[in-house]
């Protein structure tokens, strides 16, 4: 039975995990199986769980993005992305969920971490399935947010290792907003912003030829139109 306004008693708070990564021009999304019958049997959705009334809802992330995902959390970059609070979201219960996003590069993860399994594995963010709860309105919330932080800030920073190439850069860009930008332009205007510097090393090992290496110029994430 559906809850209503009539016969709720309390609120329980949650925490939802929407953690990205870019692989192979394509954005993912970690799931995990719910498996929650009679309205969840074997469905996916994205990490989450209560939050304890001894933790602070950053630790309860930690533990999920850990436990829940299966990922080391002191890897993932995370913060707070909006509060869902639908009366009806759960329908066991009246329970309000804070989500966060979380960003982790591809090449951070361990090959475990990397590995799917039948409880948790990587899927496209635009090819999901029916997800469990209103995980559809989370992580289609969470992907507006990225692409619209991937233009004015530099969170981007959060999808590269500490050296990358501006090619690797513009790619994970372009992925994230389905979209091609300005080679040119965006590389200008990121050195003319000051937020990468080129470093000493080049990559070498590929097919084409060496290419410079850079990395940002501050681990904290600014508001700049970067693209």
């Amino acid at each position: 039975m559906k809850n209503t306004k009539d016969n709720i008693k309390f609120s329980i708070i949650a925490a939802d995990v929407v953690l990205f990564t870019v692989r192979d021009n394509t954005l993912f999304v970690r799931l995990s199986k719910v498996d929650r019958p009679p309205h969840f049997p074997g469905i996916p959705g994205i990490p989450g769980g209560l939050i304890s009334p001894t933790e602070t809802a950053e630790e309860a992330v930690e533990r999920l993005i850990s436990e829940k995902a299966g990922i080391d959390s002191s890897k993932v970059y995370y913060e707070q992305l909006y509060t869902f609070s639908g009366v009806n979201r759960d329908p066991r219960g009246r329970v309000v969920s804070v989500a966060y996003i979380a960003l982790i590069p591809w090449e951070a993860l361990s090959r475990n971490e990397q590995t799917d399994t039948k409880n948790l594995w990587w899927e496209s963010a635009h090819k999901t399935p029916k997800l469990a709860y209103d995980h559809d309105s989370v992580l289609s919330v969470a992907i507006k947010r990225l692409r619209f932080q991937i233009v004015h800030t530099t969170i981007s920073s959060k999808l590269v290792t500490k050296e990358f190439t501006l090619t690797h850069l513009e790619k994970i860009c372009e992925t994230i907003l389905a979209k091609q930008i300005d080679k040119r332009n965006f590389r200008k205007k990121l050195l003319s912003l000051k937020v990468v510097k080129k470093q000493d090393r080049q990559l070498r090992g590929v097919k084409h030829r060496p290419a410079n290496l850079y990395s940002f110029t501050s681990s904290k994430i600014k508001d700049l139109t970067v693209i």
